[in-house]
């Protein structure tokens, strides 16, 4: 009997959805006590967008929850893959767990991640061995594609550990991320990966019960940003290696997989890359915390954070949405130069939207209006 529902892909789905959610939310409140008791609340800094000590390390329960969906998902494991995941997530749970209790360098979370895709790689079925003709790229020689891989993998772990910054914000964008991801490998018949997929829907639906609660609120952490996120990179990876004969029920062209992948993500990579490049104009280290990300910015403008988390999930479910239809009919290489585009446009918004919530706009005309002055003055001495 077990064995007949564990093989259904129709009852495994609902079933998957609700075990996961009620795991994590059977957890939570055992991790929410112990910290209580041991002190191991986040505390509140000048960057924090909450005010006082709060329970982190609702990572701890996605980890056992996805551990435990691994064996009722193992029947459609068809490619083996899932030895090779659980050996990647732990590494990557130990070291986000270390970073939680005891602050860990960059580069040392760098190296344990490295190793985690490692994992992930010697499994010949996430070999991403063409780019389908991405800007008129086809085939990769081995050691590109490895390091490519794991350069695009170490970058969405950390850009999605980078947007984990407010109530909600985080599981609501990879909500958003593995909708989309469980659509694409529910129509390609990759039931496994889209049983992850709902797996973590699942979990994250807890997560956001107790992350908006007044009484009982928690945080996901390092340890759960980083799980998520290499959830978010490990669907990615089995995204950009898939066939394209497994694509038919889809319009968008082969060569615009690598397109479809930043706009799925585009949140995340939009907040990382504009972060990084203001903090090394500033001349500060890449890594070093601060109030410019777009979530502080629309905080800042007077947003609650369940507004914020909503607004900005919605956004990237419209940038997905625009982008999937675009690619149907454009090639790679348009479909990336409307990608800038957006990204400039988006980098305009939140540049102007953050003068406007430090001054007002009489305020920014008459700056504005000195430093023109100014520079014809110096022009003129010249």
């Amino acid at each position: 009997m077990l064995q007949e529902i564990m093989s259904n892909l129709s009852v495994l789905s609902i079933m998957i959805v609700i075990i996961s959610f009620l795991l994590v939310y059977v957890i939570i409140p055992n991790i929410h006590r112990i910290i209580k008791v041991r002190n191991l609340n986040d505390q509140p800094n000048n960057r924090s967008s909450h005010f006082c000590p709060t329970p982190t390390m609702a990572g701890v329960a996605f980890y056992f929850t996805i551990m435990i969906s691994l064996f009722f998902i193992k029947h459609f494991d068809i490619e083996n893959i899932g030895n090779n995941l659980i050996a990647a997530i732990t590494i990557v749970f130990i070291i986000g767990l270390k970073d939680d209790l005891v602050v860990t360098s960059p580069r040392d979370k760098l190296t344990m991640e490295t190793i985690a895709i490692i994992f992930l790689l010697l499994s010949n079925s996430m070999h991403v061995k063409t780019l389908n003709g991405f800007l008129g790229i086809y085939e990769l020689p081995e050691l590109l594609e490895y390091c490519g891989i794991i350069f695009i993998l170490l970058t969405i772990i950390n850009a999605f550990n980078f947007i984990d910054g407010i109530d909600g914000l985080a599981s609501t964008i990879a909500i958003v991320i593995f909708s989309v991801f469980s659509l694409i490998f529910y129509a390609s018949d990759l039931h496994f990966y889209f049983l992850i997929s709902l797996s973590v829907i699942g979990m994250l639906l807890a997560y956001l019960y107790y992350n908006f609660s007044t009484t009982q609120k928690i945080f996901m952490g390092d340890t759960g940003s980083l799980l998520i996120g290499f959830f978010i990179g490990f669907c990615t990876l089995k995204f950009l290696s898939m066939d394209t004969s497994l694509l038919s029920n889809f319009t968008f062209k082969a060569e615009n997989k690598l397109v479809i992948v930043f706009a799925v993500l585009f949140m995340p990579l939009f907040d990382m890359f504009r972060v990084i490049g203001l903090r090394m104009m500033e001349g500060k280290s890449p890594f070093k915390a601060d109030r410019n990300h777009i979530h502080h910015i629309l905080i800042d403008s007077g947003l609650s954070h369940f507004k914020v988390a909503m607004t900005l999930g919605f956004l990237n479910y419209v940038i997905i949405i625009i982008t999937l239809w675009l690619s149907s009919f454009l090639d790679s290489f348009q479909m990336s130069v409307f990608l800038i585009f957006l990204y400039v446009i988006m980098l305009l918004f939140f540049s102007l939207l953050k003068e406007l919530t430090m001054y007002s706009i009489g305020e920014i005309f008459i700056i504005k209006f000195n430093y023109f002055l100014l520079n014809k003055n110096e022009k003129s001495e010249l």
